[in-house]
């Protein structure tokens, strides 16, 4: 089945839309500024919903994924899956409740992996000590997209 591709727009660079008829494939940012393309219709909801959860409208996705990776990357997807927006885990947790706490490299690997950025939540992985360890798309972004997902916080009146 063809792989169809579309270029959105974000406040953290240009997104690269990859997927079928099967689901989203790929998803991922790019430092690198592009036109946006016109949207197959097999992408639009995924354009749409990207939209709705950089304009603060959406905080979960419903898209049909289908990411391409090994059994063991696809068992650390589903995880991150389940990390509510908003909050994070460590690589030693993730472990953990993966079912073996020797496997955080493992784990770690295979978050980096992940092709689906921000659909499946990786930025939302942190060092066991709090840090803003490893992120594909770069540091920045991480913080960016973590702070994006705190609650507001209320102004000063003085």
């Amino acid at each position: 089945m063809k792989t169809l591709q579309a270029v959105i727009n974000t406040p953290l660079g240009a997104a690269i839309l990859e997927g079928n008829h099967h689901g989203l494939r790929s998803f991922k940012l790019t430092a690198a500024s592009r036109e946006n393309t016109p949207i197959p219709e097999v992408l639009r909801e995924a354009a749409d919903q990207i939209t709705e959860y950089f304009e603060g409208k959406r905080q979960t996705f419903a898209l049909a994924l289908d990411p391409v990776g090994t059994p063991f990357q696809k068992k650390v997807w589903a995880a991150l899956q389940d990390i509510p927006y908003g909050k994070t885990t460590s690589y030693m947790d993730l472990s953990r409740q993966l079912g073996d706490p020797k496997a955080i490299r493992a784990v770690a690997a295979a978050n980096g992996r992940n092709p689906l950025w921000i659909i499946i939540p990786c930025h939302r992985v942190i060092g066991s000590d709090g840090s803003l360890t490893g992120y594909a798309g770069g540091l920045w972004r991480k913080k960016w997209l973590l702070e994006h997902e705190q609650p507001a916080k209320q102004q000063s009146l003085f």
